[in-house]
């Protein structure tokens, strides 16, 4: 996403996943990176950091562009130098908290998770409560370090309003043994999508590769040929078709961000209420009944769900699989798009 070209001078800024130190860093802006403005450039790059806490940091000299001082609303042009200084993020674990979970299942090694839609995985700029990995240090006496202070326990992650399964790793070497599988691409992963839009096909493959959207910091793109874009392939199946709708069952075998979202929006069938890629982000009942005096919110996140997860257990190498059921909102989502809109019936 960026090229990082560090000036001699100075020492490089030491950065392992999200950490950095306090020393300047700079960085060079790309040709598409032109326009961005320069606390977008910097969120962009430096995740772990708030857009409001770099704003402060520019408004503090610590961030210069060509040497010179600049504004948060400075308009970037390409070849220009990013040099900034930033404070270590907090590197405490996050703080146990009494959320219930929904333990599918659990034994000395692992647990597995139903995630709730609305809850974030992990701690991140905006959401330093709440977490899931907020629930699992009060929940559990034991959980893996290997993905970071932040993320104890968290081998994978899910969108905050996708709901479903989440496989957790009690220790480290079992941390491990999970990722291996994730990146050997031996777990097999099935999740629920309700579409709007039919595919031409019934099923299919979508192979597409993702990267970095060129000026929308929340969003990924379908980008061929950016150097940081990376293969994705998602298999789709039609379950049901309704009249505008359809219900599918995606199972991805990569795990880029936002891979299903993305890749069913790209041939023309984004996920009912994606906010990012579909434009809307709620379905009322009086839509569907064509009357605007019923506002009875059907959905009001993406209707998407991990319904399934399925790999071999780390440690005694035995087929482990879990199936999450679909949560109250989208099966009574499901319920009103087969009486109000069946397929069929013209509206």
């Amino acid at each position: 996403m960026f090229l990082g070209l560090f000036s001699q001078p100075r020492r490089a800024a030491r950065m392992s996943g999200s950490e950095l130190s306090s020393d300047p860093v700079e960085l060079v802006v790309a040709p598409e990176q032109a326009g961005e403005r320069l606390d977008a450039f910097l969120a962009r790059a430096f995740p772990a950091h708030s857009r409001v806490s770099l704003r402060k940091t520019i408004n503090a000299a610590a961030a210069r562009v060509d040497g010179r001082r600049a504004k948060a609303a400075h308009r970037l042009k390409a070849g220009e130098r990013v040099s900034v200084s930033l404070p270590e993020p907090p590197r405490e674990g996050p703080r146990p908290e009494d959320i219930p979970l929904d333990v599918l299942y659990e034994d000395a090694w692992l647990a597995i998770i139903n995630k709730p839609a609305g809850m974030v995985v992990h701690p991140a700029r905006g959401h330093w409560s709440g977490t899931l990995a907020s629930a699992l240090a009060f929940h559990f006496q034991d959980l893996s370090s290997a993905g970071g202070p932040t993320r104890p326990g968290i081998v994978h992650r899910l969108d905050r309003d996708t709901s479903g399964v989440i496989v957790i790793a009690k220790d480290d070497q079992t941390h491990k043994l999970l990722c291996d599988q994730f990146e050997q691409r031996t777990v097999e992963k099935e999740y629920f999508a309700i579409v709007v839009g039919i595919p031409e096909h019934d099923r299919g493959l979508i192979d597409k590769p993702i990267g970095p959207h060129p000026y929308h910091r929340e969003k990924m793109a379908i980008r061929r040929d950016h150097p940081a874009s990376r293969d994705a392939q998602t298999h789709y199946e039609v379950v049901e078709r309704l009249a505008g709708f359809a219900v599918i069952a995606a199972r991805p075998k990569t795990g880029r961000t936002h891979q299903i979202r993305l890749h069913l929006a790209s041939v023309g069938c984004h996920i009912l209420c994606d906010r990012l890629y579909g434009g809307r982000s709620q379905l009322t009942l009086g839509e569907l009944r064509r009357d605007p005096a019923d506002a009875t919110v059907l959905l009001a996140r993406q209707a998407l769900h991990a319904r399934s997860l399925k790999l071999a257990h780390p440690r005694t190498g035995a087929p482990l699989a879990s199936v999450a059921p679909l949560p109250a909102d989208l099966e009574r989502t499901l319920v009103a798009l087969r009486e109000l809109r069946p397929l069929g019936r013209e509206h």
